[in-house]
């Protein structure tokens, strides 16, 4: 079976492909201490009102003292997550599994705390004193149990199949299927252990190919290689194909390109890869998020229209100049889906529609995945985890 590159030559190639390896995201100090202020900030504020609404329909008084200890739960998420990338110990990814975990939880008690509010104000404008007491009884308990159903949600592993008709889609591709996983996010909460399962899940599904629209790590470098041991266990017939997410540029892009390569994955450096005929493009995150950067690859690699294209890029954006340039397919992941409701919604306006699922740009069709695996809260709520099984067919003329 021809799997072959067909562009190593074509002009303008060769300088993308030398600044591929390293990763052109930069954060100076400055802008890491704002974000954290501002992050702080948000999580004090949604804890403050969790609290006095708390205090407010349970009759407990002192909420502005016995706040102190959740409001430090929130914050101290933030230098939590950033001790994570300097160590690797044990106890460091137990305090953070807990750590997003009760963040997670505070999304939904924060909304609770607000439908209490709103519940309560209706009854005031119908003229009833509704009890308190069961108002919030009800909306935290539901909150908590949101939770509790979010973190066992996230850990099921869902297979997406999907069919997908491509205009001049080669004999050869038709009826093949082919396996889109996007956000592993393999790190201190996913491991080696949970790429096996998502490589078990695989082989009973037996794709042609693999394709990886990024962030197969969560951002620390320290053991990747043993993270991504499995996939030496795995080789579908026509390979796999990565390129990276933001969360792989966190540092010098190479520390996270390198494992990949090592485990015998294809990593695609802003390039055009024939695979029977299927021409696969593949432009790491930070090249394919600026339009002029993308515009330049995809006009590079000499797009045959006459034959099927498919894209790997991280997020759903650019869409215009993929299709512009005669991208067929493009195939996303990032968004998420939101991961947990009600941020699902504010997703879906954000990505104007390209936000999860499949959907079209005029010529071009968009899949963009919610991804198999979380980040931050370990949970799912109205969202899934997810592995899309793509089945290829030749669109009617």
């Amino acid at each position: 079976m021809e799997a072959k590159n067909s562009n190593k030559s074509a002009p303008g190639l060769k300088d993308e492909e030398s600044k591929a390896t390293s990763s052109p995201a930069h954060f100076t100090r400055g802008r890491i201490v704002r974000f954290a202020a501002i992050v702080s900030l948000i999580l004090l504020s949604a804890n403050a009102v969790v609290c006095a609404t708390w205090s407010h329909f349970f009759h407990v008084p002192g909420w502005m003292v016995w706040q102190a200890l959740p409001g430090a739960l929130g914050v101290a998420f933030i230098p939590t997550t950033m001790l994570r990338f300097r160590s690797a110990h044990p106890a460091l990814r137990l305090a953070y599994a807990l750590l997003a975990t009760w963040l997670g939880a505070l999304n939904f008690v924060f909304f609770a705390a607000i439908a209490c509010w709103v519940v309560a104000g209706i009854g005031w404008l119908i003229g009833r004193q509704l009890p308190r007491f069961q108002i919030a009884e009800i909306l935290f308990g539901l909150a908590f149990l949101a939770t509790a159903y979010g973190l066992v949600n996230a850990r099921r592993i869902r297979v997406k199949k999907i069919t997908v008709q491509l205009p001049h889609l080669p004999e050869s591709w038709r009826g093949r299927t082919a396996a889109l996983i996007t956000d592993l996010h393999l790190g201190p909460l996913n491991g080696a252990k949970f790429l096996r399962r998502v490589i078990e899940r695989l082989r009973s599904l037996q794709p042609e190919a693999v394709f990886i629209s990024g962030d197969m790590f969560d951002g620390p470098t320290h053991g990747l290689d043993r993270l991504v041991s499995p996939w030496r266990e795995y080789t579908p017939p026509l390979g796999i194909y990565f390129v990276t997410g933001n969360h792989d540029e966190f540092a010098d892009r190479s520390l996270y390109l390198d494992p990949v390569r090592r485990v015998g994955i294809h990593v695609l450096h802003n390039e055009m890869f024939s695979i029977e005929g299927l021409q696969l493009v593949g432009v790491h995150d930070s090249e394919a998020g600026d339009p002029v950067t993308l515009r330049s690859i995809l006009s590079a690699a000499r797009i045959n229209r006459q034959r099927a294209s498919i894209l790997l890029a991280h997020r759903p954006i650019n869409l215009a100049i993929a299709e512009e340039q005669g991208i067929s397919l493009q195939l996303s992941g990032h968004t998420h889906n939101g991961q947990n409701w009600p941020w699902n919604l504010l997703v879906a306006r954000i990505y104007k529609g390209f936000g999860y699922g499949l959907n079209r740009l005029r010529t071009m069709q968009v899949y963009t995945s919610s991804g198999v695996g979380t980040w931050g809260p370990p949970m799912r709520v109205a969202t899934q985890s997810e592995i899309v099984l793509i089945r290829f067919e030749k669109e009617p003329a």
